[in-house]
């Protein structure tokens, strides 16, 4: 039993002689095992020692392999030209994974060409199946889509794991379909005992068959070889069922990482927004890298960024419900040091062994600010509108389920045209080179991005940066966030703070209705006058304090009210005698959108109107 071979598989991989139908002779003289057999002693000459040893060699290289392309080369190199001269490998079409039951053995069995390999090294270039090296690849490649349906008689036999030597009885029309597709590039391969078809017989299941071909100046296959063949075949069909498996598990988690990511950006006014997220090379190592842009009112966005640390289900399941709580704390309003601080407390609960890394940025387009926290994650970069690159100093922090850390808000500029950049470590760090070093090479490939073309488009600036990867595989996941300012002009934006008074809501209609005039939205004076007032009533009902209106002029016209009262207001139906209760009945009717959002200090209530005729 081979290193990496499971016990149930045993019945399948050794085969005894007087189960095979053929007699038992020893060889009239031995192949050359080539290099394959390199673990065996240079003084050793016994036959079946050698052999021994070469499928011991062969065995332990075919398990190296860690995919399906992998371990059918591994048995391809172990194969040609140590043990034949060419190779064909046929696949069950479709190849069955996991628990699925094994088809009847009557049942045909449908076959796909997966890869065909001759070496010419050792063979006589006149021989009628030894074609012209430019000529054989060129026509194997051709072949590899090809597929055939296996009779059930020797389907049975594949199925029940029995390699059979090319002359076996009853066999010679499927040997014979088994070469056709390759007939033009090996001309008239033999059909005796210088091929064998050996099954790929995997964990109770059939996956597919390979052909074995000696050439003319070697000797037939024996008995004994057929064996050889069997612990190829039955190895490669262990490798080949774990590979799938091993690839369906990692398809499933990566499918359920990509599902926790956002299916797509917001679009709020006055920002732009683009991002990539690559997995690393490995299938294997699912992540805990994400991102996020949540809107906030007033038209802000929070710009989000994190990196549980580890590479497994685990790490991603932990990133989904970080990343909801995110979600959830953003819905609050709070600045960005409070969200580390909620989240890291989350975290802690999850348990300690569990951390991340995290930056948490809040951008507001009418003060064109940027407000960031950062929880031990590498920094942003800001491509400011001159082409000049800036790494944003914030104070590191620790990483969220350390517990304990006070974190801190640092507010700054965000002038428009600036970009910004949050990024998780992958696309810094590797191997190679150090995280500062990984940010001076981003710093220089932002700055030459700027140079070649002023205020390069996002996604364009977005593939540019992940140039900086180079070739080769990934050592991490990369999750990449862009985000470009173009802030909200002071001429669009109208707010004022009064006093909650039964005289408020009047004034409220007429300082509403002096602005759209000024920006020449006539049009919509009367039904945003009485939005406003049905809202503004409902503050006044319920605040201590000043409420403040405020409204914004971008493509759409955005109105806020805001007030210190936390009870949030819902839609309910009014009896014929109520007095009151229809007033959000109407915002929900004439409003394209409108919502209400509890915040720290109370809640804001809001709604938006598609601008269709603005006048200069």
């Amino acid at each position: 039993m081979g290193p990496h071979e499971r016990p149930g598989a045993a019945a399948a991989a050794f085969v005894d002689l007087r189960d095979l139908d053929v007699p038992f002779a020893p060889p009239r003289s031995e192949p050359d095992w080539g290099e394959a057999a390199c673990a065996a002693e240079p003084h050793v000459t016994e036959p079946q020692t050698d052999r021994l040893r070469y499928v011991d060699a062969a065995t332990r290289r075919i398990a190296r392999g860690l995919d399906l392309d992998e371990t059918l080369g591994e048995l391809r190199l172990t194969t040609v030209p140590a043990f034949a001269d060419a190779i064909l490998t046929y696949l069950c079409d479709p190849l069955p994974v996991g628990g699925e039951k094994s088809a009847s053995a009557a049942a045909p069995l449908n076959l796909r060409l997966h890869q065909a390999e001759q070496t010419l090294a050792d063979l006589d270039a006149t021989e009628p199946w030894a074609p012209p090296q430019a000529v054989r690849h060129a026509a194997l490649g051709a072949a590899a889509s090809e597929h055939l349906t296996v009779p059930a008689k020797l389907a049975a036999l594949l199925r029940a794991g029995r390699p059979v030597f090319g002359d076996a009885p009853g066999t010679a029309p499927t040997v014979a379909a088994l070469l056709a597709p390759v007939a033009r590039a090996l001309g008239t391969p033999p059909q005796d005992r210088r091929l064998i078809v050996a099954p790929l017989y995997g964990r109770h299941r059939a996956l597919g068959a390979i052909v074995l071909l000696r050439g003319t100046d070697r000797p037939a296959f024996t008995a004994d070889d057929l064996l050889v063949a069997s612990q190829l075949a039955t190895h490669t069909a262990l490798g080949l069922d774990k590979a799938a498996l091993y690839g369906r598990e990692a398809s499933v988690a990566d499918a359920l990482q990509r599902a926790m990511l956002p299916s797509s950006l917001p679009e709020p006014a006055g920002v732009r927004l683009a991002s990539r997220y690559l997995p690393s090379s490995e299938t294997a190592r699912v992540g805990g890298d994400w991102y996020d842009a949540i809107p906030l009112p007033g038209n802000r966005v929070a710009l989000v960024v994190g990196d549980v640390m580890g590479h497994s289900m685990t790490s991603a399941a932990i990133m989904g419900q970080l990343r909801t709580t995110v979600q959830t704390l953003a819905g609050l309003d709070l600045p960005p040091d409070e969200v580390l601080h909620h989240l890291d407390e989350q975290a802690q609960r999850l348990g300690s062994e569990h951390m991340a890394t995290c930056l948490y940025a809040i951008y507001d387009p009418v003060s064109h600010r940027l407000l960031v926290a950062n929880a031990g994650h590498p920094p942003p970069v800001l491509l400011h509108p001159d082409g000049r690159t800036e790494v944003l100093w914030i104070p590191p922090g620790a990483p969220i389920g350390v517990g304990g850390v006070a974190f801190e808000s640092v507010e700054l500029p965000a002038p428009a045209g600036a970009t910004l950049l949050l990024y998780t470590d992958g696309l810094v760090e590797s191997r190679d080179r150090d995280v500062w070093t990984g940010v001076e090479l981003l710093c220089d490939r932002l700055h030459a991005a700027a140079a070649a073309l002023a205020s390069p488009p996002l996604e364009q600036l977005c593939d540019q940066v992940l140039g900086i990867l180079g070739p080769g595989g990934r050592d991490d996941d990369i999750a990449l966030l862009a985000a470009r300012f173009d802030g909200i002009p002071s001429h669009d934006v109208a707010y004022w703070f009064l006093d909650p008074r039964p005289q408020t809501a009047e004034r409220a209609r007429r300082l509403t209705r002096r602005t759209l005039r000024r920006w020449g939205l006539d049009s919509m004076l009367d039904s945003t006058e009485l939005m406003v007032s049905e809202v503004v009533t409902n503050a006044v009902r319920f605040a201590s304090r000043p409420i403040t209106l405020r409204l914004l002029r971008t493509d759409m016209l955005r109105c806020e009210v805001s007030d210190d009262s936390p009870k949030v207001p819902r839609m309910r139906h009014a009896q014929p005698g109520d007095e009151g209760g229809r007033g959000l009945f109407l915002v929900d009717w004439l409003a394209q959108r409108w919502g209400a959002t509890r915040l720290s200090t109370g809640k804001v209530v809001w709604f938006e109107q598609q601008i269709l005729d603005r006048s200069p």
